[in-house]
């Protein structure tokens, strides 16, 4: 499958490697793709991006998902029915950042010891890298482009999607601004 990425969408997947270990993630997920994508410039994601309005909003999405990261990668959508469950996620967050540090629910590396060894890929890296090759053939490209990435971060449910969508990037929009209005679906 990486032999029909385009140098655009295989610097994306590099970058999210980059911006795993950057974070001390145990493995590359959805949402480093996605920052990533918010890296790039003059690419077919980021000029799509731009169309949508969301190309000047880098820091808000970054914001966005730093913010869910504390959340222990909790959607808003999660929250809200753990609310309905009557559990305040907030307040957890609150309390364990309290008692072990701002950040303690991000997921980092335990006791900060530092990786020597690269992250893999996390299911949902995966899902995306595979919905990207079925955005790429239900649109008939030969190639993988880092537009088809950002497709396929917007039909996976989860906080990348919910952020962009927040943003104003849903799958429907960017199939417009992509020019694959009716398209079939990536995910």
């Amino acid at each position: 499958m990486f032999e029909r990425f385009t140098k655009d969408a295989r610097a994306v997947v590099q970058d999210a490697v980059g911006h795993a270990e950057a974070a001390g993630a145990r493995t590359v997920g959805a949402e480093h793709l996605l920052l990533a994508l918010l890296d790039r410039e003059g690419s077919r994601a980021s000029l799509a991006l731009a169309a949508l309005g969301a190309g000047g909003q880098g820091e808000s999405v970054r914001r966005a998902l730093e913010e869910a990261r504390r959340r222990a990668g909790l959607s808003r959508a999660e929250a809200d029915a753990l609310a309905g469950l009557g559990i305040d996620v907030t307040e957890i967050v609150s309390r364990v950042e309290e008692a072990h540090g701002a950040g303690a629910m991000t997921g980092g590396p335990e006791g900060g010891a530092r990786r020597s060894r690269r992250v893999g890929f996390g299911r949902d890296a995966k899902e995306v890298l595979t919905g990207s090759l079925r955005a790429a053939v239900a649109r008939h490209d030969r190639h993988i482009g880092d537009e088809h990435l950002l497709l396929a971060l917007t039909t996976r449910p989860g906080v990348p999607a919910e952020v962009l969508a927040d943003h104003g990037v849903t799958h429907e929009s960017l199939s417009r601004v992509l020019g694959g209005e009716g398209e079939a679906r990536a995910g």
